[in-house]
């Protein structure tokens, strides 16, 4: 079986992608046929025996769409999607822009008198003298007829795809819209007759009549308003194709290579199995591969998520796409070109993202059975009425009424302004929701699978853990900081951010040695101090086995334990880990409640993938988990017929993103991340992914109210427009009565989707809070609390100045961080506080800090101090 891919042309709903995949599955051969709507693709497996791409792509045809294989490799193939898809959005734009422009004066001549009956707004008297009254009858409609007619021109795929369907006997929104813009037009047309008719005639009754029977304005109305919900669609599908191209972006473009004993630089598509290559320092590793010589520092964030740098020496793996921090290496390349890590991971979200199922619309299910219906009633009304003796013009005045009064406004509307009004609100609260389909599907999710690095957690090391041994804490953290701040590594980092927090100040040192693998060491005042792991202090003949349960404890909890010595005896024991955001909890909490199961999906050790789920209180872990098996875990949860949420803010989360119903991005995570998710929680807060769903619940909830009114109108009004009444009382429908209540429909429609504006999210003043604080966490967490609160008190004494400032500019989680870790580094400054959506910052400093400096250090982190 041959697995192949095709772009897919003509598609506008999931009725069209439905029917792609009917025709395409009758064919002799075909195997796993998946049509994805959002991508206008196709993947399936063929028997070439039995079948071939021509074959295959003429049962499309002849289903009605276009179709064309993708030849070039998936990534590519989709990189040069983005030019059509962008075309696309702009001949729409286009289209939507030049629709309104001739709608505008259409709605103001066919509605003028109306407008000054209801509202009181003045007719200018030229108006009057050459639309107003019996004599300007064909002025009023020809002037309408001639407006109208560009609009319809415009949005000519609606009739062309929309009968094209109905003939196929698919009926789907298309034919829905293109039958009522129709009629009505239709109808427009034979009123303009009919006033002629009445002209010649003298007949100044029928001229009356029919000169205030148009629907000119309707058939353009409701091609245009279509349009809008189609453009906004489209923006959101022109954003699947980016993560592929951020993802080929991280990708090193050439590689150093050893050939014949000397160094040649080559593009990275010319590496070969076997080639020797060197990566200097701040370089990308260009293939996967083994380390033959040098030792190094190695950030593997790209591809596992996990902040923390991985020494490499001779031996060791090194993937494609991670980053060489610090040392000169010279590796052999095993896995070159599409069999690289990165090209396994592109090729993974491309895949997932074509073989997504498309979203069934409830407007268009019931379009399927509505149009059909709602024709058959027009032509057995026009013939009893015919059959009973009416005459032919009444009997066609029935069957065209009840096709105008069957307008699809209220209909099309219903689906698509829930939509936008939930995905407005969803924005409000700083949850971006990229389209229609991930509002809808998020409703459905029963599992909820989460990374943990950046997702459950901050993302960074923080100093979680200090026990002091013959000396106090603030004189450990003193010589601690010492010998960390001639480091780059991340936990040397948490250590000195800890310190200054705590006020201590560096001890000065020297001879400082980086010990690779094991820590580092330095000298001061005649004695030598080291801070390393258990590897270190055996080399240095430092006993430290009094300290093995704690150490075994501070382990167990998930933490990175770091032993400091002087000389030869331990002095005090510092534990780092990635801490749990304070909502994490209280978030895996409320999914509980809601009978979601939770999944935490890992790439690290089992050991620390525990401590976390027995303070979380997550039911299920599944640890060491390699990026390229992300997906399959998810695929798994799919194939027991769970409907599948997952939230990752990594780049090895991505394809499991995309695999799954619903990819949830961290706001503070990867672009990848976010582009190949379908919502993204901009706070980088997992109560926010909570409350996605319920908005989702709240959304779909909406949509079948909009539709009930939608179709009650159609119910009452259908009857009437077909003369029902008219035997037994001589009611006959006044198209007035049939326009005011097709409007009325609409507007309930449009009133109750803006009910979700009142939709309130469920962030708690209290939250739950986790059992592991940057304060303390290991089995000491009383012994250490109590110093740690006489420090706070007495830092609380010293704290001279504090200051709230106003600063412009920060849009994003991200742009938080930045400033509260510029705010931090200030001279002085204890505690930063940052609010994104007041727009401030609280600060805490020991002495009071000139407005100037605050200043420039805003400025200096890109942001401007208001005031």
């Amino acid at each position: 079986m041959k697995k192949e891919k095709f772009t897919i042309t003509g598609m506008t709903c999931s009725a069209c992608s439905a029917r792609v995949e009917k025709a395409v599955k009758k064919v002799e051969g075909t195997q796993d046929v998946s049509v994805n709507l959002l991508t206008n693709s196709m993947q399936l497996k063929y028997d070439e025996a039995k079948t071939n791409p021509t074959a295959i792509i003429k049962a499309v045809v002849d289903a009605g769409y276009g179709a064309a294989v993708k030849g070039a490799s998936a990534a590519k193939a989709a990189a040069v999607q983005e030019d059509p898809v962008k075309k696309n959005i702009a001949e729409m734009k286009h289209r939507l822009i030049w629709s309104v422009i001739f709608l505008i004066p259409t709605l103001y001549i066919s509605m003028h008198g109306l407008f000054f009956k209801l509202f009181g707004l003045p007719v200018p008297q030229i108006v009057s003298q050459v639309f107003d009254g019996p004599e300007n009858a064909i002025t009023f409609a020809f002037s309408q007829f001639l407006l109208v007619l560009p609009i319809m021109y415009l949005n000519r795929r609606y009739y062309i795809a929309g009968f094209r369907n109905l003939f196929h006997g698919a009926p789907n929104m298309d034919s829905l819209v293109g039958m009522g813009s129709m009629a009505a037009a239709l109808f427009g047309a034979f009123a303009i007759f009919r006033v002629g008719w009445g002209f010649g005639h003298n007949d100044m009754a029928l001229v009356a009549e029919y000169s205030t029977n148009l629907y000119f304005e309707s058939a353009g109305m409701i091609v245009t308003l279509i349009t809008v919900g189609k453009y906004l669609e489209a923006r959101a599908k022109g954003q699947t194709s980016k993560a592929l191209e951020k993802l080929m972006d991280l990708a090193p473009k050439q590689a150093t290579v050893v050939r014949g004993g000397a160094e040649k630089v080559v593009p990275v598509e010319q590496l070969v199995a076997g080639d020797e290559i060197v990566v200097r320092p701040g370089e990308r590793i260009p293939a996967d591969g083994v380390v033959l010589s040098g030792t190094t520092s190695i950030d593997e964030s790209a591809i596992t998520g996990e902040p923390i740098p991985v020494e490499k020496q001779q031996g060791d793996k090194v993937t494609s796409a991670t980053i060489n921090k610090q040392g000169f290496i010279h590796f052999r390349a095993d896995r070159v070109g599409q069999d690289t890590t990165i090209s396994q991971i592109i090729r993974l979200v491309d895949e997932a993202s074509a073989s997504k199922a498309p979203i069934a619309r409830t407007a268009d299910k019931i379009a399927g059975v509505f149009v059909p219906a709602v024709i058959t009633i027009a032509v057995i009304a026009g013939g009893i009425w015919l059959a009973m003796g009416a005459s032919v013009e009444f009997a066609f005045s029935i069957a065209i009424c009840i096709l105008v009064i069957s307008c699809p406004c209220a209909l099309g509307l219903a689906t698509p302004v829930a939509i936008m009004v939930g995905t407005g609100k969803g924005a409000e609260n700083g949850i971006l929701i990229k389209s229609g389909e991930a509002l809808e599907t998020a409703q459905s999710v029963d599992t909820v699978v989460m990374d943990k690095t950046g997702t459950i957690t901050e993302g960074r090391p923080e100093v979680t853990d200090v026990t002091a041994v013959g000396m106090t804490e603030q004189e450990l953290l003193s010589i601690a900081a010492g010998l960390e701040q001639g480091s780059e590594h991340p936990l040397a980092e948490a250590v000195l951010n800890y310190a200054q927090a705590k006020g201590a100040a560096p001890k000065k040192m020297t001879d400082f040695a980086a010990l690779f693998g094991r820590g580092v060491k330095a000298q001061a005042d005649g004695h030598t101090y080291y801070a390393g792991n258990a590897k270190l202090m055996a080399e240095n003949k430092i006993d430290f086995t009094a300290y093995e349960s704690h150490l075994a404890a501070l382990s167990d909890d998930g933490c990175t334990p770091l032993i400091f010595a002087e000389d030869d005896h331990v002095i005090g024991i510092l534990a780092a880990a990635d801490v749990e955001k304070p909502t994490s909890k209280e978030a895996i909490a409320r999914f509980k409640e809601m009978g979601i199961d939770v999944v935490m999906l890992t790439g690290d050790n089992a050991r620390t993938a525990e401590a976390i789920r027995r303070r979380m209180g997550i039911p299920k872990v599944i640890a060491g988990v390699l990026p390229e098996n992300k997906a399959e875990h998810i695929k798994k949860l799919q194939a027991e017929g769970h409907r599948v949420a997952m939230i990752g803010d990594g780049i090895n989360d991505a394809p499991a993103l995309a695999q799954a119903d619903l990819g949830m991005a961290i706001g503070a995570g990867t672009d990848v991340a976010i582009e190949s998710a379908d919502a993204v929680l901009m706070k980088s807060d997992l109560l926010d992914a909570v409350s996605a769903i319920r908005l989702s619940k709240a959304v779909l909830r909406n949509i079948k109210e909009n539709l009930f009114w939608a179709l009650i109108y159609n119910v009452i009004c259908i009857p009437l427009a077909a003369g029902i009444l008219y035997p037994a009382f001589g009611i006959k429908l006044s198209p007035v009565i049939g326009a005011a209540a097709m409007s009325m429909s609409s507007v309930c429609v449009v009133m109750n989707a803006l009910r979700l504006r009142f939709f309130k999210t469920e962030h708690s003043a209290s939250v739950i809070p986790a059992d592991k604080t940057a304060a303390a966490v290991s089995s000491d967490k009383e012994k250490a609390a109590a110093p740690a609160a006489s420090e706070q008190n007495a830092k609380k004494e010293e704290i001279k100045m504090e200051k709230t400032l106003t600063i412009k500019g920060m849009m994003c989680a991200h742009c938080q961080k930045h400033v509260h870790d510029a705010l931090a580094k200030m001279d002085g400054v204890t505690d930063v506080t940052v609010d994104l959506e007041g727009g401030k910052a609280d600060v805490k400093a020991t002495h009071d800090i000139a407005e100037a400096d605050f200043r420039k250090v805003i400025e200096d982190a890109g942001y401007e101090l208001v005031g």
